[in-house]
């Protein structure tokens, strides 16, 4: 599962240190290759995220999620451009208004933190 399967979601867990229900979303594409493509896809999979938290479905299949902060986790293979950076920018107000939060992490093992 990755950023190309916009309607899935592709990871669910609650992290052990903070408590938090971290829902991932898994970006291997490189920026700057095709970035409205790229961007196109993060968005349709971060609204495919809210929807599944909204829905009610997060809590129906995970109910240990229930009390928990959740967070719209993005682990990228590759740096954030400029482009990438800016869509940060506008989409995290967007996603804390929602009640929820939103965090890119570049992963240096990409790989292995996600199996």
């Amino acid at each position: 599962m990755s950023i190309e399967q916009t309607n899935t979601i592709d990871f669910v867990d609650v992290n052990g240190e903070t408590g938090d229900v971290w829902l991932t979303i898994s970006d291997h594409l490189r920026w700057g290759d095709n970035d409205g493509r790229h961007l196109s896809m993060l968005q349709e999979k971060l609204n495919s995220y809210l929807r599944f938290v909204e829905s009610g479905e997060l809590l129906e299949r995970f109910p240990e999620a229930r009390g928990r902060k959740v967070v719209f986790n993005v682990a990228c293979k590759h740096p954030l451009n400029e482009i990438a950076q800016n869509f940060v920018r506008l989409a995290t107000p967007a996603v804390i208004q929602a009640g929820y939060s939103l965090q890119f992490k570049v992963l240096d093992d990409y790989q292995s933190a996600l199996h």
